[in-house]
């Protein structure tokens, strides 16, 4: 079955997680993948996380539908193997710090030379001009940097990371965009382009009302840890046995929220008539709701609000996420036999397709495993290939 980015070649120059979760995405919607590790060593995250028949679960999730290639680039002979494999490419994918693939003898200008159709990505902390450029970065400096760290965490708390990656993530998905788009330019003009995704960039657009309502009004919203800063009642609630995230985001639904709580009358309240009212009297709004909601099992609670489409779950750990039957329904989980290493499993496709989707055509690669197999396809011998 052909898939999206069927015939489309992406040579990958990235390691650790914004580039390799970029040039995943691409391999899962078909495109041939070409990984450039080192000789001597790899990417270095084929060590890190949990090793399971000494094989990184993490790499493998991050790696899937890619073939490796072992390359010095130190080296004229393997610069010689990389030109070679860029004339033939689609895409050239990077995640080093800006100036680095110039030092390497692969500035913009001779990467036209090689190749005036290849889309040229590059993913990095800040952007490869202005005052940050030069600078190193990784996920928690630029959560810090970003103001997204701020935004986070309760009014009495310090700013707080979020747990996963997500600017490592952010930036890579927003390379995969601007990446397809190019190749879609390119069938209008015939011409590749340059594609940059920051980091910190990607961050910024992320803060929908919080950064348009800064930009209005000069004023920075107050950090609310789980409850929501232009809107109430909505955050985490306290059933008899656990806690229920409830989110009534418009009129229409807190009324329904309130009317199954039994508490219709509230909203008469002079205190609580408006959202205005409801935001400066938040914790007496919340007391009335809590001690109503632990009258009864949270499974009660979920099951009486859902059925009157008041959004409402309870708050699950990694492992209640992984193995919820609607995610298990979707495929989320996937189990992905390796021919060395078995059978291992990973998250599976969160965009579905309905004609072309996306799969899984081969695991993760051991280091340098397709590097004799690529060469044969460019037309060289196994030796010209730096031992």
């Amino acid at each position: 079955m052909q898939q999206p980015l069927s015939g489309i070649k992406v040579v990958d120059l990235t390691r650790i997680l914004s580039g390799p979760f970029c040039t995943m995405l691409l391999g899962d919607m078909g495109a041939d993948v070409i990984k450039i590790e080192g000789v001597r060593e790899g990417d270095p995250v084929r060590k890190a996380g949990t090793l399971v028949n000494d094989f990184s679960w993490y790499f493998a999730s991050f790696n899937r539908n890619k073939r490796s290639m072992a390359l010095d680039l130190r080296t004229e002979r393997d610069k010689d193997v990389l030109v070679r494999l860029l004339q033939r490419a689609d895409v050239l994918v990077e995640n080093f710090r800006p100036g680095v693939l110039a030092e390497m003898g692969f500035d913009e200008t001779q990467l036209e030379l090689i190749n005036p159709r290849l889309v040229v990505a590059s993913i990095n902390g800040y952007g490869s001009t202005g005052p940050y450029a030069d600078r190193p970065a990784f996920d928690f400096v630029i959560q810090a940097m970003s103001g997204f760290m701020s935004a986070n965490g309760g009014p009495d708390h310090p700013a707080l990371r979020c747990a996963p990656p997500i600017t490592d993530l952010v930036a890579g998905l927003y390379a995969a965009y601007g990446i397809v788009n190019a190749l879609r330019a390119r069938d209008l003009t015939g011409r590749g382009q340059r594609v940059e995704s920051s980091m910190m960039a990607g961050m910024l657009s992320m803060f929908a009302y919080l950064t348009s309502d800064y930009l209005a009004t000069g004023q920075l919203a107050p950090r609310t840890g789980n409850d929501h800063p232009i809107t109430s009642p909505y955050g985490m609630f306290s059933a008899s046995d656990g806690e229920i995230a409830v989110a009534p985001s418009t009129e229409d639904i807190l009324a329904r929220f309130m009317s199954i709580l039994g508490l219709a009358d509230v909203l008469a309240d002079a205190r609580f008539c408006t959202n205005d009212l409801r935001l400066l009297h938040r914790k007496e709004l919340n007391l009335l709701i809590n001690e109503r909601l632990r009258r009864d099992t949270q499974a009660n609670w979920i099951r009486r609000l859902n059925a009157g489409g008041v959004p409402c779950g309870r708050v699950q750990n990694v492992g209640e996420a992984l193995n919820d039957p609607q995610m298990r329904h979707q495929d989320m989980v996937l189990e992905v036999m390796h021919p060395a290493h078995g059978a291992v499993q990973m998250v599976g496709f969160p965009v579905k397709l309905s004609g072309t989707p996306c799969k899984v055509r081969h695991p993760a690669p051991d280091h340098g495993a397709h590097t004799e197999e690529i060469l044969a396809e460019l037309g060289l011998s196994a030796a010209r290939a730096s031992p």
